[in-house]
């Protein structure tokens, strides 16, 4: 009786994912799937805990198990609530590399338990432990990195040959699996089995050091699908048809976005894995950059004309947005500009900000309308056509150098076309390049017009003046 009612929570939990993951694709609805998600995992959760059983065996040390879950949830809700929208992308590598961190050491726990029994292991379940310590292992590892790079404590680090020695240790990891999973030399099972937890550490740690700036949404999405494999790892592990299908979900999800994200900044997948991804163009702030010309400034009181009086206006959301915390007096901005009959609308791209959907997230904060959020194709058709565009702290995904310059490390990258309407207003804190390290060429063209300060300030200020005109 006990075995069918945990198998129905099971099948329950598993429903409950699949249908927040649908809900979270909507603005609309996004909220809810995730309490809808929430409440299938606490569901499956406490089913396990009080229910599930092997053999007369059940689970015990409650004590240790309900101590853990609050510890965990205290830590989770209060990092939850004092994040800041800018540090969101730490907190996203943080709690991912957690993730790695749990699966990795459920094959720890998994081997050290079928090394204690005795016996021959199935090749099946030796391969399933193995997958699941060396992608946990590396999104541990990676996630970690990432998190220091995101709040920068850890610069960008390359040194000659890495990608070579990096193809190298994965090959060694490889091999070593393969040697463990086939049992070729039992008297070693346990030292190669560290071996490769230690392997896998140092892959994840190289796979990430040399990423550049620019290119990091697409690695956070990658570990993110790396933790959810190395879940679904440990679902086959307990024969956990909950624990499968959510590390199914979120692996095939992060590996989709990570395939759009490297579309979008027009990458090679391969290069990824091989950790040469985007490799040292954080760091390397000449390589494609001009020699810096001239630009004008525009001040506040023409800012708020020219937008007061414009037809249509875009507005690009990038990090220094976020920086400022400048989401709430934006959409003031744009609901002063609306009552006086002026087209607003904001331009995405899919890598503004240092996370995949970060500027989405900040703008549903300060409740813009999802539909006056342009993707990148769309807002590009519309920019021939636009009067005014005000771009808030974005910086590489609106560099021509992506168009012009085949010595730019982000040549190819599709780019908001920013330059083809009739005025450009770039506000940032300084003429400083951007997160790729390079010169924007976009700052000293005709058309542009640099409006310098924080971008909530400039803004408080833009909206004070329209009042007025």
């Amino acid at each position: 009786m006990q075995d069918s009612l945990l198998s129905i929570i099971y099948l329950v939990g598993s429903v409950t994912f699949i249908i927040g993951l649908k809900m979270l694709s909507a603005p609309t609805t996004a909220r809810k799937g995730n309490l809808v998600a929430a409440a299938g995992m606490a569901l499956a959760v406490f089913g396990t805990i009080f229910l599930y059983r092997e053999g007369d065996t059940r689970l015990h040390n409650y004590g240790w198990i309900f101590s853990a879950l609050v510890i965990g949830s205290v830590v989770g809700v209060l990092a939850a609530k004092k994040v800041k929208m800018t540090a969101m992308p730490e907190m996203v590598s943080m709690f991912n590399g957690m993730g790695g961190a749990c699966a990795g050491l459920i094959s720890i726990i998994e081997f050290n338990h079928m090394q204690h029994a005795g016996g021959a292991a199935s090749v099946g379940m030796l391969l399933t432990i193995v997958l699941g310590l060396i992608i946990g292992s590396v999104s541990f590892a990676g996630s970690i990195i990432a998190w220091g790079k995101l709040n920068g404590k850890i610069k960008d680090k390359s040194f000659s040959g890495q990608h070579i020695f990096n193809l190298l240790i994965l090959g060694v990891i490889v091999v070593i699996a393969a040697v463990l999973v086939g049992q070729f030399v039992p008297n070693l099972q346990t030292t190669l089995f560290y071996v490769l937890t230690a392997l896998a550490l140092v892959y994840g740690i190289l796979f990430v050091l040399p990423i550049g700036g620019a290119d990091m949404p697409v690695v956070i999405s990658l570990l993110n699908s790396f933790t959810g494999v190395a879940a679904a790892c440990g679902g086959f592990l307990y024969n956990n048809p909950v624990m499968l299908t959510g590390g199914i979900l979120v692996g095939s999800a992060g590996t989709i976005l990570t395939i759009l994200m490297c579309k979008a900044m027009n990458r090679s997948l391969k290069n990824v894995l091989i950790g040469s991804f985007g490799g040292g163009s954080g760091s390397s702030a000449g390589g494609g950059a001009q020699q810096q010309g001239n630009y004008k400034e525009i001040s506040i009181n023409d800012t708020a004309v020219l937008l007061a009086y414009a037809n249509k206006v875009m507005i690009v959301p990038g990090y220094g947005l976020a920086v400022a915390q400048a989401q709430h007096v934006c959409h003031e901005l744009e609901s002063l500009l609306e009552e006086r009959g002026v087209e607003v609308k904001y331009a995405i791209h899919p890598v503004a900000g240092r996370m995949p959907g970060h500027m989405n997230v900040l703008l549903a904060e300060a409740d813009v309308s999802y539909d006056k959020l342009l993707e990148m194709e769309q807002a590009n058709s519309e920019f021939a056509t636009t009067d005014a565009v005000l771009i808030l702290g974005a910086n590489d995904v609106v560099n021509p150098a992506a168009k012009t310059d085949p010595g730019s490390p982000i040549y190819g990258m599709p780019i908001l076309e920013v330059e083809k309407a009739k005025a450009v207003i770039v506000n940032k804190r300084s003429m400083k390049p951007g997160y790729a390290g390079i010169e924007n060429e976009l700052f000293f063209q005709p058309k542009t017009s640099m409006l310098f300060g924080d971008a909530k300030q400039v803004l408080q200020q833009l909206a004070t003046e329209i009042k007025q005109v």
